[in-house]
Parts: C-alpha cells; structure tokens; sequence
C-alpha cells in the first residue's frame, strides 16, 4: 500500500498576509515594493515602481489620516495587498497612485497618462469617486458612484481588485473616524456592496474580513456574544477536535493519499446569518468546525469523499459538488457534514491545491505569463469556471433597463447577495440562478427577449404557476405571449435585479403610453369642444409650440397632469377664446389605513385597504390582496392561513407590493415566539438585545411556562422584515435561547 504524506496545518487568516499588508506592521519602502512585484514578475519595470511610488509620496505631501500616520501610507499598503495576490504592474501602480487624482489639486488623469502610461490612468479613472454632487441626498451619492464603479469593472476586472483592495484598508483603520454616524455609514456600505462583489469575483478572505469589520461596526454586542460562545465552545470541544484530526490524517493515510489538513472556524457574520435565515439555536450551526481536506487531483476529491463516508455517516442534505458545477465566481470543492468521534458534527471540504487557491484568491488566482507575457489568463480562469466578465455582466446588463442609479443599487444588491441553484432549458443549457428563483427570473437569464415576452411556464413538462420555485435540476420550458408586456404583480414572482428591472422597464413604459393615449384623448376632445378637427391638426407644431420635445412626451405631460389643455390650446393657436374644462374627474384610490404604502396592478380605484389582523404584514413580506365584501380589500402575507380559504376564489385575489415610502418611515408590528431558559434576568436579556438591535417592544407575555424553560410571545414594533428577522437573530445568539419564530395570530388565539 502506498504510504501518504500527510501534513496538518492551522493558519488563521492575518498570518497568511504577507509582510507590509497589516497596519501593526511598519509599510514597505519602494524597494521592497518594488521587490515583492518582481518576485512573480520578474519583467516588470523597477523603475516605474519607483517612480509611481514617489508620485504618490509626494503629491499626498504633508496630508495625515485620521489615525496620524502619512496619507501615502494608504496607498501603498493598498498596492501592498494587490501584490499580495499577484496582479500586474499595472495594477500595482494604480493602488498608489489611485487617490491622487481626487486628493491633490495639482494631478489629472492626463498627467497620469503622460508620466505612467494609458493603462493605469484607465485603472485610475475607474476607481476614482465621482465629486461631491450637490442637491442629491447621501443615497444618491453613493448609487451615483456604485453606477460609475460597476460601469468600469465590467469592461476591466482590475478595477474592481484596486477598490476592494482600497476599501479592505480603508475599513481597517474604521475605528478611527471619531463620528459612529460614519462609521456605520462606510461598514454598511462595505457590507451591502463590497464584500459581496468580492464574494463574486472569489476572494474570499477580503469578503470575510470585510463582514468582519462590518459586523464589527455595525452590531458589535451581537458579534461579542457569538465570539464568546465560540470560545467556550472550541474549548469545550478541544479533545474532540483533535480526535477528528487525527481521524481524518489515519483514513487519508489508509487510502495512501497524500494531502494537507487545515482547521477551520466559521466566522462570526457567517454564524450570525445562519442565527437570522434560520430558526436555529447557536449550537444547532452544524459547520462551526470543520476541516479542509487539500489533494492532488481530482479524482482523488473522489476518493477521500468515499473513504469519509465510509468511515463516517453524512447528512445527506449537507453534501454539496461544486466540482462538478462551480460557483460562478469559480469556487470548486466537494463539501460534506459527517458524524465523526463523539457523534460530533464536523464539516470537510475536500478539494486540490489549485481548487484551494482560487477559493482563496478567486479570479486573481488566474494571473501568471502567458505568451510571454504577464497577464490574465483567460482561458486558465474559464477552464477553473470562472468568467469575471460574464461573472459581472449582470450588473451591466441592468444599466440598459434605464431608471434611476438608487433602482440600479436596489437591484445590484439583489445580485450580490444569493445563493444559487441551477436548472435547465428543453434544449440542455444550463442555466444558474440565485436560490429562490422563479420561471420569470429564469426566462430573463436566457434572454431579456424571452423575460419580456413570458406568459407562463412549464416545470419538468408539466405548466405550473409563476410562483413556483425553481429546484436543482429542474427543465424549464417559458411560454410567450407576441407582445413585450410586464407580467402583473411581477414584484412577487421574481427575485434577481436583472428581472424587476427589465419588469420595471416595460411597466414604465407602458404607463408612459398609457398616459399617452390619456393625454391624447383630453387634447382631441378640447380641440372638437372649440371646434377644432384633430385630423387635421400638426400635433408636432403645436408641441413645439407648447415647449415640448415631441409630440408622445406633450401627451404624455397631459395625461400625468404635469401640464393643462387650457395652456396647450392658448400657445397652439392664439387668438382662441380657450374655455377651461374640467374634464372628468379623477379617483383617488383611497387607502386610508395604508395611505401610499401598498400598490398593485389590478387595484380598483376607490377600494380600502386594510392589513390583515391574522398575520399582520411587515414591509418586506410578500404580500396579497382578497377582495371581501363591505371590507375592501384585505393584505395578507403569501403564507397566511386565511389566503388558502380563498384557493378556488381566484377571482377575488390581487397582487401587491410595497411601495418605496413603506421601506422608510414606517413603523410594523411583528410578533414572535421566544422558548428560552428559564432563568432569572433572562426576560431582561432578551429586552435588552431587542432595544439594542432597534425595536420597540410594545407587548410581551408569558405563553407557556415548565420546569427548566418559558416561552415568551413579544410584540416588537420594526422597520420592515429584515430588521424583524435581524432582532431574531439577536434573540438567537443568546445562550439561554433556544427557539425564536415569528407567530401568525391562529397559532396565540
């Protein structure tokens, strides 16, 4: 039998930095830069490293950042980290010299040019902010800048590594910014946009640590309290631990595969989400622990997968081949949950040397010489799976369904923060989508042609509803209609950006004609009240006339209101004895319960809405409506009980969403479910963490109480859904809680 090396290592993620990268380390001088770069491009130009490495020493000049060391100091620990994972001199020049443009009044992007060449200007150009823009809110700041950025990366990757790299320090050194208001503002952003946009491209380690800070920021007593039980827990769990590693080094050695063995810990954001998905205590997290399993091929993943599971039961739910089908951003390992020594669960990730690097560096992994040349390999990077342009065209690809740059961050969002599952077309393609997805998201990830024109779909032969969740491995065949139309009540039945943008597209521009034709109507009806012959009328004379550009945007402006048919008639022809006309009057839909915070498709002018009592919907919960006699319309969530009384009534059921004023300023009841110890101060602990997470606790009482444990029903007034399932995530993290769910009103009557 073959004897196997075997080595075991365990590294945290600050000791796989190389030196100069960390702020408790003094930053490389130009010729240790310079160095670094030449120790995997040995081609590249010593000189201009230096020379773009005193640029920027000296145009930052005299200017501090706030934690008092030299400005340039930042931008060469960004360039630092770049060469950290190997990307070209180019690259490496644009993170020192990618703040002098915004910063130092005398530098332009044509001196940059002119002293380092159009490549870098380019890399420069595309990381530099856009200039403070006024009358806009904070908001828009930041979707103008996220547009620009994206707009940039799609057409050259590099960009995107400079401004992680730079924002990867830039949250290092947060907790110096004396104002927590900014402070929370820079993490929140770092945590909405830029660690999933480095999840996406493969870098893992930046994603992580950036959550980390993040988290750090933003909710640092529920970070504290998992860091705690994870300490207790590792301690707790030590011996055991070890067993396993000594376990796994014996099956490996048996099977005579050589591999190396790291230990791994999940991070505390990665266990926090877990805590907010699911309805889970803390020790319920089956991969806090786990093991990589690093070999030399992949027909050996294979192997050390089957002797695992020989020698241990798997969980069956918790086996995943992201050999056979990569992530997008490339990601490739075998992953399984196994009951090993002391039927502790521990998860092994099982992959080779070079599956391991791109996990770790992602699309950066596939920078080395080709032709001669030091570059990205292309072909390297979409043999591994990994297409960084294809990777990030769905974000370009939102670009061309127009609307503002706040919808297009809306949306980017919805990208960024999925996981996937993967289905098919008749035909076999394979098609990869965020989990959750629905027929009207698959058929826009074919062709927008295709989205725009969906009329239904058939699941593995068989037509099924819109609503369906699409499952791994499910054949989705899209029916059409002739005509581009949106789909009602669209905003339930997909959930990539790329859908309800394209939905959003065709709403806007069917309500543009729909107004159009309204406006039409008032204009002709006025000119034959005065007796005017419409047919005979230039309409494009008397747009011009009334100020327009074009005769649709004229009928457009009537119908919307934005302009009168009286003023219209009096530019067109002067000299007319213009009569006003009221016209007929219009509807005001009358939502007095819910005034402007609900909308929908099919919503009957002058109906009432009104929440319903027996599930109590939180903006953020997919919602519809029931036509009930004498009451209006009634909003219900999806899984309300009383919506399945409805079933044969379709008639009676309208979609809804919510409206953008319900995502702010509005205030919601949620009400759940608490089983906890039953401790004393535990109802003390649990206000608290609910006061700190920010709701408002408007109710409690004790709904069962038996020796050992109580369960508590709250009532907690929220901003919408995420900040419901985010105090349930708080409430989990606590040691005393066992069980945290949201209540419907049957199940406390």
């Amino acid at each position: 039998m073959a004897i196997a090396t075997v080595k075991t290592e365990d590294r945290s993620r600050a000791s796989k930095l190389p030196r100069g990268t960390r702020d408790d380390e003094p930053y490389l001088t130009k010729e240790e830069l310079a160095g670094m770069v030449l120790a995997y491009q040995p081609d590249a130009d010593r000189a201009l490293l230096h020379k773009a490495y005193e640029f920027a020493r000296e145009k930052h000049g005299d200017q501090l950042r706030q934690s008092g060391d030299p400005y340039y100091s930042h931008p060469v620990r960004v360039a630092t980290l770049l060469a950290s994972i190997r990307l070209d001199q180019a690259t490496i020049m644009a993170g020192l010299l990618h703040d002098t443009v915004e910063d130092c009044d005398d530098v332009d992007l044509e001196q940059i040019e002119t002293l380092f060449g159009t490549d870098v200007a380019e890399l420069v150009d595309g990381v530099t902010k856009l200039g403070q823009l006024e009358y806009q809110s904070e908001a828009s700041k930041q979707a103008e800048n996220f547009q620009k950025f994206i707009l940039a990366t799609v057409n050259d990757i590099r960009v995107l590594l400079v401004k992680l790299a730079d924002r990867l320090h830039n949250m290092r050194t947060l907790h110096f910014k004396k104002k927590e208001e900014s402070r929370h503002r820079v993490a929140r952003e770092t945590m909405d946009l830029y660690a999933p946009l480095a999840r996406r491209v493969g870098l893992h380690y930046v994603a992580s640590e950036m959550e980390d800070l993040s988290f750090k920021h933003l909710n640092p007593e529920a970070r504290g309290q998992i860091l705690s039980q994870l300490e207790t827990l590792e301690s707790r769990n030590k011996d055991d631990l070890e067993r396993i590693r000594l376990a796994i080094r014996q099956v490996m050695e048996r099977e005579g595969i050589e591999c190396r063995i790291k230990g791994r810990r999940k991070e505390p954001y990665s266990i926090w989400r877990k805590l907010e998905k699911k309805s889970i205590s803390f020790e319920d997290v089956a991969d806090i622990f786990g093991f990589r399993v690093i070999v030399n091929s992949t027909p050996e993943c294979y192997r050390a997968l089957g002797a695992f599971h020989t020698e241990w039961a798997c969980l069956p739910d918790r086996f995943r081949d992201f050999i056979s089908v990569p992530k997008p951003n490339g990601y490739a390992s075998l992953h399984t949950t196994v009951r090993a020594s002391g039927n502790r669960l521990v998860e092994l990730q099982i992959r080779t040397e070079e599956m391991d690097d791109t996990a770790e560096r992602g699309v950066a992994a596939h920078w080395t010489y080709k032709n001669s040349a030091y570059g990205f390999d292309i072909d390297s990077s979409r043999a591994a799976g990994l297409d960084p342009s294809a990777n990030l065209r769905a974000f370009g690809e939102l670009l061309t369904h127009g609307g503002d740059a706040n919808d297009f961050l809306e949306h980017a969002k919805m990208e960024m923060y999925r996981t996937h599952v993967f289905a098919f077309t008749p035909n076999g393609r394979l098609v990869l989508l965020p989990a959750g997805s629905m027929p009207l998201d698959f058929a826009y990830a074919v062709h927008t042609a295709i989205g725009d024109t969906c009329d239904g779909a058939k699941i593995n032969g068989v037509p099924r509803n819109m609503r369906t969740p699409l499952q791994n491995g499910d054949v989705v065949e899209i029916i059409r209609r002739e005509d581009p139309r949106p789909m009602p009540g669209y905003e339930a039945l997909c959930v990539t950006g790329r859908a309800r943008a394209a939905q959003r597209k065709l709403r806007r521009e069917l309500e543009a004609q729909q107004f159009a034709n309204l406006g039409r109507n008032m204009l002709e009806r006025a000119m034959r009240q005065h007796e005017i012959d419409p047919v005979g009328v230039d309409m494009r004379m008397v747009s011009e006339r009334a100020g327009f550009d074009g005769v649709q945007a004229m009928f457009e402006a009537l119908g919307r209101s934005h302009d009168e048919v009286v003023r219209i008639l009096d530019v067109a022809f002067p000299g007319l004895d213009v009569v006003a006309d009221a016209g007929e009057p219009k509807v005001v839909l009358d939502d007095d319960h819910v005034s402007g915070m609900i909308a929908g498709e099919n919503l009957t002018p002058g109906v009432t809405l009104h929440l319903g009592e027996c599930c109590h919907p939180i903006p953020g919960d997919r919602i519809v409506g029931v036509r009930q006699p004498d009451k209006g319309l009634v909003v219900h969530t999806i899984y309300c009980g009383k919506v399945a009384e409805f079933d044969d009534r379709p008639e009676l059921w309208v979609d809804l969403q919510w409206t953008e004023l319900a995502k702010s300023g509005v205030r919601a009841i949620g009400r759940i479910s608490v089983n906890a110890a039953d401790n004393k101060g535990v109802l003390a602990q649990q206000c608290s963490v609910v006061a700190q997470a920010g709701g408002n606790i408007t109710g409690v009482s004790t709904h069962a109480r038996e020796p050992g444990f109580m369960e508590l029903v709250f009532d907690i007034e929220v901003d919408d859904l995420r900040h419901l399932e985010q105090i349930k995530a708080a409430l989990r993290a606590l040691a005393v809680v066992e069980r945290v769910e949201r209540l419907e009103e049957s199940e406390f009557e």
